[in-house]
């Protein structure tokens, strides 16, 4: 289906942005372009039932969510 290859792609390039930061030291906004990617790749498992990957997506956002409290607010 389309919109199963569209999340795919989109988590594959917000992973890849987030490698990008990462190696800029841009520190916040590669946490922010791993959330979103992880994000989108949460939903595609979760549209094809795809559950060791699902539960790999479920500790991605909330190590990224600890992350991104660290670099924005505290």
């Amino acid at each position: 289906m389309q919109i199963n290859n569209i999340l795919q792609w989109v988590g594959a390039l917000f992973i890849i942005t987030g490698h990008l930061l990462n190696a800029l030291a841009v520190d916040g906004w590669n946490i922010v372009a791993f959330f979103i990617g992880t994000i989108a790749f949460l939903t595609w498992t979760i549209r094809v039932l795809n559950k060791p990957q699902m539960v790999v997506n479920i500790v991605a956002i909330a190590t990224c969510s600890a992350g991104m409290y660290r670099a924005f607010v505290a």
